[in-house]
């Protein structure tokens, strides 16, 4: 069941014009939230944003590969808490890649959309934009934003056939 769910889970850019059930969103936001993390320190904060406007104004956060953010239904903002952990990035990589999957299984499609060490249209730090849009403290680290709707295009499942095999190494490299 999981590899069927990981070979059909494809970055989604394109959305319905549809709102998401608050049941969905709700199972969404507690598998986040039910993520693992390192020492179990949970360093994650997630802000949920549905606002077609603060959408907008979100999808510019880059010069490039974010705009699609104004179409979806639902985008998670997920920040994590670099004195809380060192090991942040991962626990936070984890959290959003389960909130992917969640969303994956509900029907729903998902994209990632990077800003820690990304670039505004006018070279600014996209995650200095994201903060300055959603007042988020200065101690606070922005890693991604997941945009998250209604599937509006499709796109054919990954064929276990063109798997990297050779990227396995048993027992040593």
């Amino acid at each position: 069941m999981m590899l069927n769910l990981l070979k059909e889970r494809r970055s989604i850019r394109k959305y319905e014009a549809r709102a998401l059930e608050k049941e969905k969103v709700d199972i969404i936001l507690k598998s986040a939230l039910l993520s693992p993390s390192s020492r179990n320190l949970r360093p994650w904060k997630f802000i949920i944003v549905t606002e077609k406007e603060m959408l907008n104004k979100l999808s510019q956060c880059k010069a490039h590969g974010s705009k699609f953010l104004e179409g979806a239904a639902l985008g998670i903002v997920v920040i994590g808490d670099p004195d809380k952990s060192d090991v942040w990035i991962e626990d936070v990589s984890i959290a959003s890649t389960i909130i992917q999957l969640t969303a994956q299984s509900l029907g729903l499609g998902s994209c990632w959309i990077q800003v820690r060490k990304r670039k505004t249209a006018d070279d600014g730090s996209s995650e200095d934009y994201v903060k300055d849009v959603l007042d988020i403290p200065k101690r606070y680290r922005v890693d991604n934003i997941i945009a998250i709707g209604y599937p509006g295009e499709s796109k054919e499942a990954y064929n276990e056939d063109r798997l990297l095999y050779d990227k396995i190494h048993i027992g040593k490299y």
